[in-house]
């Protein structure tokens, strides 16, 4: 009892520290850019293949939940919200580890330290939201009925559709063999520059909802955080690259920001 109670005070301590680092990150993107993707430089180490830098650094929120469902009771996972919670968790990660970063193609190189950035975030989070919902999170009979469950696992469903679609434009863009970048069209992007961000940010938002605990609200935080910044600098990017990219388009949120 003593082991479980020190756990449950860690997963709350790393959850505030989440929350920490996404505000340090936020602070420190006003003034530079993840060094990933188009912005991908050999200042920041080693260049890694796109596909398999991808695959790698998302694998640990996909080994960790697994890991702790086999090595540890389970008591939990004997009600309906907890599996569902763990399910969404690892459905969004095994299309990022498994099936996104397979189907990129041609991706600038990923470098070093973003990479090994990334891979430490995929564990620590694995471990935060799996081990809380494995073993700690517990919900009243009736809170598969609460609106906060209901709406927030639309919220989810919602995200995932819009960021597979988002990837799935982006991933099409171009024709086989072509280079260079082009305005992205279709889907949200007729609205705003960030669809995918914005896909992202809705399902982790309906995740924490759905949840309703320290370490899912974190998560959402630090994720909103981090993609309004990327959502900006792509915004400005595109503004600076084509002539003719729509002045009317948002930067993340359609019709508001």
């Amino acid at each position: 009892m003593i082991l479980l109670q020190g756990e449950l005070q860690l997963l709350a301590w790393l959850s505030w520290l989440m929350v920490a680092l996404g505000l340090l990150s936020f602070l420190l993107l006003r003034w530079m850019h993840i060094p990933y993707g188009r912005y991908s430089s050999r200042t920041f180490g080693l260049l890694l293949p796109a596909c398999l830098a991808w695959l790698i650094q998302e694998l640990p929120a996909v080994v960790l939940p697994l890991y702790l469902l086999v090595s540890r009771p389970t008591p939990h996972l004997t009600h309906t919200v907890n599996c569902v919670l763990l399910a969404l968790f690892l459905c969004h990660y095994l299309y990022r580890t498994f099936i996104f970063s397979l189907l990129i193609r041609g991706g600038k190189p990923t470098p070093f330290i973003p990479f090994i950035l990334a891979f430490l975030f995929c564990g620590y989070n694995g471990y935060l939201q799996s081990s809380y919902i494995i073993s700690y999170a517990e919900y009243p009979p009736e809170w598969a009925w609460d609106p906060r469950f209901i709406i927030g696992v639309s919220l989810w469903l919602t995200g995932i559709i819009i960021n597979i679609h988002s990837d799935h434009i982006l991933r099409n863009l171009r024709a086989p063999g072509e280079t260079g970048y082009k305005i992205p069209r279709g889907g949200l992007f007729e609205y705003v520059s960030g669809a995918n961000f914005f896909g992202e940010i809705v399902e982790w938002t309906g995740f924490a909802l759905a949840s309703w605990s320290l370490q899912s609200v974190s998560f959402a935080i630090f994720t909103f955080l981090i993609l309004i910044s990327r959502a900006q600098h792509h915004h400005q990017w595109y503004l600076e690259k084509f002539e003719n990219y729509p002045k009317k388009r948002n930067i993340l949120v359609p019709y508001l920001y």
